[in-house]
């Protein structure tokens, strides 16, 4: 099949827009309020209060504005240990180095790529403040098992949904489980504001610090609802809010959230189907998806048998004009990460997965005929690619752990 890119290039990911953006865009500018905590932020955050449960929600200009703000809620101090997976986007990390705190990496499973929970313990000493579970591809980290660690430790749990909008974990909203959370708006994300985020927080005695940090370390939150005469300088802050034109944008998405979720959920399906067949005969492996979780099609991703299978294909799939990425260089393997971070215990299935992950094309407005152009050239190239090799038996069913998954 010969895709002609200039008139059927696909791209691995198309910015959504619902048609109303720009009619809530030019009301933002006709209430002469443009620099943040307006009539859309506060339609926004409501809706994310009611929506993921959580017990106060406030937009960020980016979500790693948000999870900045968690360190600063969590009182990072030089030295402080902070666990998380090293395959996650550099900014899980960097919140915490800027604060003088010491990322600590620790292995991923080799099913859900979410952090291990059973590694978590091996890596607390007296110096670990929190653990940052990171959602991968919208989908649930064991939080049951996080949360009783923190528990047990008494360590904070700070949620880097950034993926996870609307997914769940027993029915319970990602971002609402731990105690704060991160959530993301970026034009590659389900719902989105170009660039954005929003800090959830589910501890209520942190409300009042976090609306405190949001407004530049001023009470000034405090004084529009009357509860101060004045405002003023009271603790540490930045200024994390969004201009209301990203809210007012992010308001339109926020109405059609559910109907976002199902287009990229259909997409999802279609890939999955496609590739069982190929997963069948051993010749990739396809996401799973744990029992308990209720992931929202943020990503489609294949696990191909090494980094020459990927490399090759993705060229062939560029040829055709479909662009198809990989992702993270493991943070722990990164110039900053050996300078700022640490390992505990090995990183097999972090540094495998890093080397063979392939994502596909996803976005809501994604053709059928375009799915078909993706699947098609790959089985194409699998069906070429499997003559140069006669054992095709790459996966070792074993690394999966025997563990109760639903593949459907």
């Amino acid at each position: 099949m010969n895709l002609n890119p200039k008139i059927d290039r696909i791209p691995f990911n198309l910015p959504f827009t619902t048609g109303k953006e720009m009619e809530y865009i030019k009301q933002a500018i006709a209430t002469e309020k443009l620099s943040g905590n307006g009539k859309f932020t506060k339609k926004c955050q409501a809706w994310l209060e009611s929506r993921i449960g959580c017990q106060k929600a406030l937009l960020t200009h980016s979500c790693t504005a948000a999870l900045e703000m968690t360190a600063l809620l969590a009182d990072i101090q030089p030295g402080d240990e902070v666990i998380m997976p090293s395959y996650t986007f550099v900014s899980t990390a960097n919140a915490f180095v800027l604060r003088g705190g010491v990322p600590v990496f620790v292995d991923i499973r080799p099913d859900t790529l979410n952090l291990d929970e059973t590694k978590i313990e091996q890596a607390i000493t007296e110096r670990t403040r929190a653990i940052v579970p990171v959602h991968y591809a919208g989908v649930s980290c064991e939080m049951d098992t996080i949360m009783e660690i923190a528990r047990k430790h008494n360590l904070l749990v700070i949620e880097d949904a950034a993926q996870g909008m609307v997914s769940r974990y027993k029915g319970k909203p990602l971002g609402s489980i731990g105690h704060l959370a991160a959530v993301s708006f970026h034009d590659t994300k389900n719902i989105i504001s170009g660039e954005g985020g929003a800090l959830l927080i589910n501890d209520p005695e942190l409300i009042e610090r976090a609306e405190i940090i949001w407004e530049k370390g001023t009470n000034r939150s405090q004084f529009f609802r009357g509860e101060v005469d004045k405002y003023s300088w009271v603790d540490v802050g930045s200024s994390y809010l969004p201009s209301e034109i990203n809210a007012a944008f992010l308001w339109a998405q926020l109405e059609l959230a559910e109907g976002i979720t199902r287009k990229r959920l259909s997409t999802w399906r279609y890939y999955h189907q496609v590739f069982k067949k190929l997963e069948y005969e051993e010749i990739l492996h396809c996401p799973i998806i744990p029992d308990d979780c209720q992931h929202n099609g943020h990503m489609y991703y294949l696990l191909l048998e090494d980094l020459a299978t990927r490399t090759a294909l993705i060229e062939q799939l560029k040829r055709e004009g479909i662009s198809a990425v990989f992702h993270y260089v493991p943070l722990h393997d990164s110039v900053a990460g050996q300078k700022f971070g640490r390992v505990v215990g090995e990183m097999k299935v972090t540094n495998d997965i890093a080397d063979r992950l392939l994502r596909l094309p996803m976005f809501a407005d994604i053709r059928e005929s375009q799915m078909y152009g993706v699947s098609n050239i790959i089985e194409e190239f699998f069906a070429a690619y499997s003559h140069t090799s006669s054992d095709r038996n790459i996966f070792n069913s074993n690394n999966l752990n025997n563990l109760n998954v639903d593949v459907a």
